[in-house]
């Protein structure tokens, strides 16, 4: 999850950076957190195990008082909470 936080919020430097494809969702109405992660349909089980898949549902179940961490120090002591 900390590695996540450091992605979306570009705390690595973009040309060296692992490039996963996540996508914030443009719907503003949604419930739990406001930084919700889209879900990609994958057709072969192969896709459906990667990284940026397994994650997605993990994220999303964060409650948003988590995400909103200004700092990755503060995001850690919170999702430990």
């Amino acid at each position: 999850m900390i590695e996540t936080y450091k992605l979306l919020l570009g705390k690595y430097d973009s040309q060296v950076a692992l490039k996963l494809p996540l996508y914030l969702s443009d719907d503003h109405h949604t419930r739990g957190n406001s930084r919700k992660l889209l879900v990609k349909r994958c057709h072969y089980d192969l896709r459906k195990y990667f990284f940026s898949n397994r994650i997605i549902n993990i994220w999303n179940s964060l409650p948003d008082s988590v995400l909103m961490a200004d700092t990755v120090n503060q995001f850690k002591n919170r999702l430990d909470k």
